[in-house]
């Protein structure tokens, strides 16, 4: 599982990002990004988890996240990539 950081917003979401592909590619055949710990956020960690899904996907495997905040999906859903970001079973 891939565990997100309490704050993604701009400020912070490069810098994350920047471990991510081996991140990925350390997990087994389904990729889950946990995002319970998110508190503070922006638009940035969309993109943060989009990536995510991009690295998953090209390393062949699957892609979810788990305790996605409410917010958050009603932002995806406002720019048009909730369907991207599906959530765990």
């Amino acid at each position: 599982m891939l565990t997100l950081p309490a704050v993604l917003t701009h400020a912070v979401a490069a810098e994350f990002a920047l471990g991510l592909t081996q991140a990925v590619r350390a997990q087994p055949a389904e990729v889950v990004a946990d995002a319970r710990a998110l508190q503070a956020f922006d638009s940035s960690a969309l993109a943060v988890l989009l990536a995510c899904r991009r690295e998953a996907l090209a390393a062949g495997k699957t892609f979810s996240v788990q305790g996605l905040p409410a917010r958050l999906r009603q932002l995806a859903g406002l720019y048009g990539v909730a369907e991207l970001i599906p959530a765990a079973a």
